[in-house]
């Protein structure tokens, strides 16, 4: 399924392959989790334990070539499944390729020993990693998967594929959360970021957003913000996040690292004050969301509707 080419390039970026299209990377908070030298947000906002989250896709490739992307776009595009992997040896690949990544932290003095042993058993798995997972022909068999095994997952998607959305909810196969990335206030800006393969991709995106409105479980609208890019039109911003109605927004620095450094430069990388600055801008067009929490050190913040919030979430800060 993935060339060799391809297969050795991800490796030498600490990429663990998983069978025919999927892949594993260790996250750097899952690190710094180990040695207690801090964790994710995600920890904070919704009780996410760092140490114990898988991070990975079930499908390496995207037809997006996004502005602020960490992967290796063109090498991985257009990769199709001519050998389709059962959701059961992708998950019990990944573990194995976990453990395997963290092997060398028993050795470290820094380590905590506790949680190295937890992490050999994650009970998180975060479909984000690399890729459009949605693509993924069994990715409703791999949640549910996922939640016969009592693992809690985090779906990310770019919104192109509304149908398979549509299909997880009507098959009850929908992930613990899930989330839809936003980062254009409109298709101009939206077309010129996201350099997509696919002609109407505005217009799958937006009816993503309109499907997001109708499923039952946690969604979040995800917003990465660009200095001199896309933090512009906060009004629009809102519009589009209405049409979803997301229990939560999160509006994040993006973060200069992997191949988006070749085009984004640190300059780049909005402060946590200029995040938290332009939340409170969209804010004012979403009376009904406040916010809630923040991640100083990720450069992120936490919008809330009050709606289906975990007991980590309403925790202030």
């Amino acid at each position: 399924m993935i060339p060799k080419k391809i297969k050795d390039r991800l490796e030498s970026q600490h990429y663990s392959i998983v069978g025919n299209h999927s892949a594993v990377q260790v996250c750097g908070w899952t690190k710094k989790s180990l040695r207690d030298e801090g964790y994710c947000y995600k920890e904070k906002f919704y009780g996410i334990e760092s140490h114990k989250c898988c991070q990975m896709s079930p499908n390496i490739s995207c037809p997006n070539r996004c502005l602020h992307c960490w992967r290796p776009m063109k090498i991985i595009d257009n990769l199709s499944f001519e050998s389709l992997d059962e959701p059961e040896d992708i998950i019990k690949g990944s573990i194995k390729s976990q453990i395997k990544l963290l092997s060398g932290f028993k050795g470290s003095e820094k380590t905590n020993l506790k949680k190295f042993e937890e992490s050999k058993e994650p009970d998180q798995f975060a479909i984000s990693l690399i890729g459009e997972p949605t693509l993924y022909p069994k990715l409703g068999q791999l949640i549910q998967e996922l939640r016969n095994k009592g693992k809690s997952s985090f779906l990310v998607t770019n919104g192109l594929y509304p149908k398979t959305i549509v299909s997880l909810q009507k098959n009850n196969q929908m992930p613990t959360q899930i989330y839809l990335s936003l980062n254009s206030p409109n298709k101009k800006i939206y077309e010129k970021w996201h350099k997509s393969q696919l002609s109407d991709a505005w217009e799958k995106f937006n009816k993503s957003l309109e499907v997001m409105a109708n499923i039952s479980t946690r969604t979040v609208i995800r917003i990465t913000l660009v200095k001199e890019n896309n933090m512009i039109e906060p009004k629009n911003y809102a519009d589009l996040i209405k049409k979803a109605e997301p229990n939560f927004v999160e509006i994040k620095s993006f973060m200069s690292v992997g191949f988006s450094r070749k085009r984004l430069g640190y300059d780049f990388m909005p402060s946590h004050k200029e995040t938290k600055e332009f939340a409170k801008d969209v804010l004012k067009y979403l009376p009904e969301y406040k916010m809630i929490n923040e991640h100083e050190r990720s450069r992120v913040v936490l919008l809330s509707n009050g709606k289906k919030e975990s007991k980590i979430c309403k925790k202030e800060y």
